[in-house]
């Protein structure tokens, strides 16, 4: 199980905040800050109102490297401090408990300077409409970029000689992003077809995709499991074609690309957050739980066409890491690992990295053994370095490296394939395999001696959704039922403490709190939408992997409550937010797919799998709805959307459901090797193979091979 990462060393004397009493990693981060910190809530807008001062706004999370460094350089000054107490009721908002205030200040942002990001920095009037915003500000001028206590100082000046004005401004920018965000159906617009939009979203890819390294842009890279997630469906509705072959390749290249980089932790298992070059070498540190989810579902997906074992190391890989350490003792799961440590345990101060990279000095020290059979003079630290591209004065770029945090370091990435790499020492490729391993356990234990970095032990609704599926979708396919049932637990504990059972509404985030218990705040924060559509697919994928009914049940009892929460009946389609919270300003419908679907995209799919499991078809005509509202972006933009551009494929062709009986050796060629099926069971000498979720099936089948490629997603 997980440990909490190594705290930072004491200061004293320390200020101490208002965030002392929150259970937010991100906001206890803040809490000796001399800044006189609220968290988002009543008080301190009653304060601002009453004080007739503007708000200053910070939003971030726990594992932000550059929320880090804005905090280093401003929020712990004591200069600084004064004057945003002095001027501003400052308010701090962790983005993951509280999405739904991220997005609509963020909404602002993007609107207002073409970009957005964290840390975000909005400055609000006392009644929360947004002026003037950005995300990291340095403390002081530059020759390019005007300081955060510049900016400070101008806009409290602003406040004072130009209220009326400043008002007027914050009213005609709110009205104009209710105007802009709105999501509705036009007129009597129907779903758009699906096969003019397949084709328009490949395309669009196609057009963007690295063709050297994999995935859709130069730099930063992101994995964005969503548009692999299209690749797959479109090959699955074209494989006899030049496009569809295409498709499939682009995929697997990408992931193949993106687990030999260094975006993933070669020693430490799991994938890091993006990279910040071309070749996934450089990456952001931090790990997400979102991002574990979705590659897992997407890692077993790549295996179950391919048949390429690569793809089923990669799915244990991560969820090796996963269960170690992102899970608590009680089934819940972490939401990530910060990208900043010490590098030793007397350091002072955190560097990004720290924990996962080397110099080349320390690898030789770690790996001096000599290798019987290679090359004369070959020593494992030789072997090691080739294959995972080590060089003597670090292998990062420079510019890569913007505050010199990875100088005469080494990111690990596999620069050559294995059998390169035994070619090169004159090794046979199997006795390389087993030399690799021995070193990547050496260094394991190597690096298990350093300060680990900080641990986000909170447990969000929406992201347990999504490693649930994971697990779930890879014990399937992988014929692991160890995955099954860690996906089971979770699920377990998910009803256990982000259910309430009286009101049958999800909540959104509890925490790990002493002894390894459980806790909650003291006004829990109910579910938003994120939350019901990402455990409602959990609950469909567990079922599914299975057969317990109870998962099923409670997913159908989710849907009816998300529509009653969320669905807008004038508009159609489903707000982001309930429409309880006054504080709230704009109600969003998000329009385009990120580091996690957007979940309307989602929505969709499982309305038209709980459609197929009840028989109410209502929620067929929800999911219509769903597509017709967005139809206009689908039909000119759909690379926006490609999680929903899949969703318009299912609505099209209607999902079918495959039943199989078979008796004596067919029983038995079922039940052992099929294990890609989606859920299988054996009762009385027979197998019987349920199926979801699939567009094109037709018996009789006579080989595994052939049914794995009529069943591929």
């Amino acid at each position: 199980m997980a440990t909490v990462g190594t705290p930072d060393p004491p200061s004293v004397p320390r200020h101490t905040n208002r965030l002392i009493n929150e259970r937010s990693p991100y906001l206890l981060q803040h809490a000796h800050n001399p800044v006189d910190w609220y968290p988002w809530g009543q008080e301190a807008f009653d304060k601002a109102k009453t004080e007739n001062k503007l708000i200053f706004l910070s939003v971030g999370y726990s594992t932000c490297h550059w929320c880090h460094v804005m905090e280093e350089e401003s929020f712990k000054s004591k200069e600084i401090g004064d004057i945003m107490n002095e001027h501003f009721v400052c308010i701090k908002v962790d983005r993951e408990e509280r999405p739904d205030v991220d997005k609509v200040y963020m909404t602002f942002v993007q609107a207002t300077s073409g970009g957005g990001g964290w840390p975000m920095s909005v400055w609000l009037t006392p009644d929360l409409k947004p002026f003037a915003g950005g995300t990291y500000f340095p403390p002081e001028d530059g020759v390019h970029r005007v300081g955060f206590r510049t900016v400070l100082l101008r806009i409290a000046e602003q406040w004072k000689e130009n209220k009326d004005a400043l008002l007027e401004s914050s009213q005609r920018i709110l009205e104009a992003l209710r105007h802009t965000s709105e999501i509705h159906v036009q007129g009597q617009e129907s779903p758009p077809p699906a096969e003019e939009v397949m084709d328009t979203c490949f395309q669009q890819l196609s057009r963007s995709y690295d063709e050297d390294y994999g995935g859709f842009s130069k730099s930063p890279k992101f994995p964005t499991p969503v548009n692999l997630n299209f690749l797959f469906t479109y090959w699955a509705l074209h494989q006899t074609t030049p496009e569809g072959a295409r498709a499939l390749q682009m995929a697997l290249h990408t992931l193949k690309m993106m687990a030999h980089g260094g975006i993933h932790d070669h020693i430490g298992q799991g994938f890091h957050r993006y990279s910040t070059d071309q070749q996934w070498h450089v990456p952001h540190f931090e790990k997400m739980l979102y991002d574990q989810g979705q590659l897992a579902a997407i890692y077993s997906r790549a295996f179950q066409i391919s048949g390429d074992e690569f793809f089923a190391d990669v799915v244990r890989d991560i969820l090796l890491y996963v269960s170690r350490d992102l899970s608590d003792q009680a089934g819940g799961f972490y939401s990530a690992e910060d990208a900043d440590s010490y590098p030793t345990t007397t350091s002072r101060e955190k560097r990004e990295g720290a924990f996962c990279v080397w110099t080349a000095k320390e690898l030789r020290a770690l790996l001096p053994d000599p290798v019987e059979g290679a090359t004369e003079g070959t020593t494992l630290g030789d072997v090691f370095m080739h294959h995972y591209g080590v060089e003597e004065a670090g292998n990062v770029d420079p510019m890569k490296d913007p505050h010199q945090e990875l100088k005469g370091k080494n990111v690990l990435i596999a620069r050559c394939p294995p059998e390169l790499t035994a070619a090169q020492f004159r090794l046979e490729p199997g006795r390389l395999s087993a030399l690799l391993q021995e070193c990547q356990q050496r260094l394991s234990s190597a690096r298990a001696q350093r300060p680990r970095p900080h641990l986000d032990t909170k447990m969000l609704a929406a992201w347990n959704g999504l490693m649930i599926s994971g697990f779930a979708q890879a014990g399937a396919t992988l014929a692991e039922p160890g995955y099954v049932s860690r996906a089971a637990q979770a699920a377990a504990f998910l009803r256990t403490h982000l259910f309430d059972p009286d009101s049958g509404r999800l909540l959104r985030s509890c925490y790990q709190g002493k002894h390894n218990s459980v806790e909650q705040n003291a006004v829990p924060i109910q579910g938003f939408l994120e939350d019901y559509v990402f455990v409602i697919q959990a609950l469909f994928d567990l079922y599914e992997a299975s057969l317990e009914q109870g998962w099923l049940e409670w997913a159908l009892h989710l849907q009816h409550m998300q529509d009653k929460l969320f669905w807008d009946p004038k508009g159609f389609a489903y707000f982001s937010t309930e429409g309880s919270d006054p504080s709230l300003l704009l109600r969003l419908k998000d329009d385009q797919d990120g580091a996690e679907p957007t979940p309307n995209s989602v929505a969709v799919t499982n309305l038209l799998r709980a459609a197929c499991y009840s028989g109410h078809m209502d929620w067929v005509e929800k999911a219509g709805k769903i597509l017709s509202a967005f139809s206009e972006r689908l039909q000119k933009i759909p690379i926006t959307l490609p999680e929903m551009v899949r969703a318009t494929a299912v609505f099209h062709r209607t999902l079918k459901q495959v039943l199989m009986v078979a008796d004596g050796d067919s029983a038995g060629f079922l039940y052992h090797q099929l294990p890609f099926l989606a859920s299988l069971e054996r009762k009385d000498g027979k197998a019987t193979a349920y199926i979801c979720s699939n567009f094109t099936c037709s018996l009789p089948v006579t080989s595994a091979q052939e049914l794995r490629g009529m069943l591929s997603p």
